[in-house]
């Protein structure tokens, strides 16, 4: 532990709403760079800090402050050299000279005690003088509280936000409820406030850390996919959580009721907010299924000439679908690969541009939107672009609570859309492909922008996936069973011919698969350890794949079930990024957020990012790291995105990613890795979804065994949602 004392002769970075600070301290005659959380320092101000130091590559040596006290000033140049430095707004160099001649060293007694003396000194008015004493405490009161904070183990950093939040009432919150916290405050949630709570000395079975916990439950279950919880399920959660016998939920979820935050339906608890948009979703759902005109002979005549135009033949089932898009306000198409869907899409389009109408092309991210945009030759625009999203997100909570009552969704906090139920979407059609993918959230607010009257096409395959977000969307639309729905079964031809297609239909429809059949694009590799299973991937994405499916070694992907363990995404991107861009060569490399990053790296974005146009699942490469200005420079389809290091959070290496963050995407070629895990983690859907990746070839690595447990485990991770039952209830 180093300490560093002397005056702040220049504040060279500041951020205002979380007070982190780069300083530069003068010491015996040295300059210091300090860099750390400070509340209210100022330049001239005298200051004593302890931390760590740390050699900087750029910047050299610096003192990473991890605790620091401002020292008084008690020498006239000192006080005159605080004054000067324009630590007090409106107090200049000779003004101060003025000041300390006039009180000498009692001038900082009399700035915090009399600061009405003040007007005593020419060029001061009493109005000056008591905005100079009002900064004065200001400044005094916040290091109060600060320091009052730092004592039940609140960082510095959050403290800042504390007081700016609340000022003075901080103090009766921490003493009477600090579960308030979690109810307000981002960054704060249910276990931290619980960790102050204790040190202030709530009772364990005190209704506030009660409330509280049962709150953080509820936005637990949202973040896991749940829209509500059964009341014995929430019990035994909260109970867990608290630590208690008895939760007495009875009695205490009346009150959340009665407060408007919790919603009790059939014996399933909701976040309130949650409960309403599930509830707005289904009535808009009910007030779209309008018959907009009857099936007749000008369907079937344009269908015909679409059919000839593009040199396709439509079946039953593609027909029916376009003649329901054409006459219904709203259309499920559901099928699994090589159904058609595509096709179905495309006829659906071509005839209503027949009829010079305006249509409107959407998926949930942007490689569903992009693989779209190809498809159809036409536009496709992400959801939240389409509806146009705007504002600065907000971080999400640090352990997952939202505020009481309410559930956000992480991706889109703190923004809003500018297409709603006001300025609703122009358009005839609007079409939406990969809905499994859509969550509730979503749904409401694009159901907001389309207004009764426009044909809303919705298109996707049930046995992906469900959404990261809270909902199951297409699940509860498909079993409701109320809205005009076609269901794509035929496997045309030239997919018959793929194994990738036959395989997966097999899976769904419980049929054997022949692992020791010689294939063209389903190949099994046994491998009976993590290493072998290992090694035989990356020989496969460096050496075999590439030529065998046409494609560059970084255009293939490694799927996973997991990120941890010696098979899970953060074990083969280390190991993948030694043999794929190894160091050296003159590649540039940077450890941040934990992982070391290198130029040439494959690297995915996990969040959306609106302000920089990328999108979670976007995969690029990095292409430049810079030292003196911090930043990272990652190329996606040929276009520049520039990070700061603090915002590296946002991206991790690619060279194998989970199956959850492939949705939505298509790669040339896929191995994944079959070995024992988790059972929640190796279900149907998981590897169905990982298969059906893959438009040329699929290579499974590992044991037989594992791939047939996973086809055989039907069991999904139970979602709660009412969508169905709120359905069923408004359209009978």
């Amino acid at each position: 532990m180093a300490t560093v004392s002397g005056f702040v002769e220049k504040i060279k970075y500041r951020n205002e709403e979380n007070g982190y600070s780069v300083l530069s301290v003068a010491s015996e005659g040295e300059e210091y760079i300090l860099v750390g959380t400070f509340a209210s320092v100022e330049e001239g101000e005298y200051l004593s800090a302890s931390g760590v130091m740390k050699l900087h590559p750029v910047y050299g040596e610096q003192l990473s402050v991890e605790s620091y006290e401002i020292r008084i000033p008690e020498d006239r140049e000192s006080i005159l050299r605080y004054l000067s430095s324009g630590a007090v707004k409106g107090v200049g160099k000779t003004l101060a000279k003025r000041i300390v001649k006039k009180f000498k060293n009692d001038t900082l007694r009399i700035l915090e005690e009399e600061p009405e003396r003040l007007a005593e000194v020419k060029g001061i008015s009493e109005r000056i003088a008591a905005e100079i004493g009002a900064q004065i405490e200001e400044k005094q009161e916040q290091r109060k509280a600060v320091l009052f904070l730092t004592r039940y183990g609140i960082s510095m950093q959050l403290s800042v936000r504390l007081y700016r939040q609340y000022g003075e009432g901080i103090y009766s919150i921490i003493r009477d409820n600090p579960y308030q916290l979690a109810d307000d405050v981002t960054g704060i949630g249910f276990k931290i406030a619980d960790e102050i709570a204790a040190k202030a000395g709530i009772l364990a079975d005190s209704d506030f850390r009660v409330r509280s916990a049962i709150l953080y439950c509820l936005n637990q279950a949202a973040s896991q996919g749940n829209v509500c919880l059964p009341l014995a399920e929430l019990k035994e959660r909260a109970e867990q959580l608290l630590g208690i016998g008895d939760c007495r939920l009875e009695t205490i979820l009346p009150d959340l009721q009665m407060d408007r935050r919790v919603v009790v339906k059939r014996d399933m608890a909701y976040l309130a907010s949650l409960y309403y948009t599930e509830l707005n979703t289904a009535a808009m759902l009910r007030d779209l299924d309008l018959r907009l005109r009857e099936e007749g002979g000008e369907t079937d005549a344009a269908i015909r000439e679409i059919e000839k135009e593009e040199g396709i033949q439509l079946d039953e089932l593609q027909k029916q679908a376009v003649a329901a898009a054409m006459c219904s306000g709203l259309l499920l198409v559901t099928g699994g690969p090589g159904t058609g869907k595509t096709t179905t899409i495309n006829a659906i389009i071509r005839c209503f541009e027949k009829q010079d109408a305006e249509i409107l092309l959407a998926a949930p991210t942007g490689r569903a939107a992009k693989r779209m945009s190809e498809a159809t030759g036409r536009e496709a625009k992400t959801i939240h672009r389409l509806l146009e999203i705007t504002g600065a997100p907000e971080e999400q909570k640090a352990d997952g609570a939202g505020k009481a009552g309410e559930w956000k969704s992480g991706d889109w906090n703190g923004m809003h859309f500018e297409k709603n139920e006001l300025s609703p979407l122009e358009a005839d059609c609007v079409i939406i492909d990969e809905m499994s993918m859509v969550d509730l959230k979503l749904m409401c607010a694009l159901l907001k922008a389309v207004t009764p009257g426009t044909h809303l096409v919705l298109v996707g395959d049930a046995n992906q996936l469900p959404s990261v977000g809270a909902g199951n969307v297409l699940k509860d639309m498909i079993a409701a069973d109320c809205f005009p729905m076609v269901q794509l079964k035929r496997i045309y031809r030239q997919a018959a011919e793929s194994d990738i297609v036959v395989n997966a239909h097999k899976m769904i429809d419980e049929e054997q698969i022949d692992l020791s059949k010689r294939s063209r694009d389903f190949l099994f590799i046994r491998q009976d350890s993590p290493e072998g299973i290992t090694r035989a991937m990356l020989t496969l994405v460096r050496e075999k794949l590439p030529k065998y499916v046409g494609a560059k070694p970084m255009e293939l992907q490694i799927l996973t079930p997991t990120r941890k363990g010696p098979l899970g995404v953060e074990a083969l991107n280390r190991a993948l990024q030694e043999v794929m861009n190894p160091p050296g060569q003159g590649r540039d490399e940077r450890e941040l957020a934990g992982i070391l990053f290198r130029t040439g790296d494959k690297v995915m974005q996990i969040k959306n990012d609106y302000e920089r146009g990328v999108y979670n699942g976007d995969i690029g490469v990095l292409r430049n790291i810079n030292r003196f200005a911090e930043t990272l420079t990652v190329v996606f389809d040929g276009r520049p995105v520039e990070y700061s290091y603090g915002d590296a959070e946002e991206l991790e290496l690619a060279y194998a990613v989970t199956i959850h963050k492939s949705q939505g995407s298509e790669y040339p070629a896929v191995v994944i890795p079959m070995w024992p895990g988790p059972r929640l983690l190796q279900t149907r859907n998981l590897i169905y979804t990982a298969v059906t990746r893959a438009r040329r070839c699929v290579v499974l690595v590992g044991r037989p065994e594992t791939f047939f447990e996973m086809v055989g485990n039907t069991r999904e991770l139970q979602r709660y949602t009412g969508l169905t039952d709120r359905l069923k209830e408004l359209c009978g």
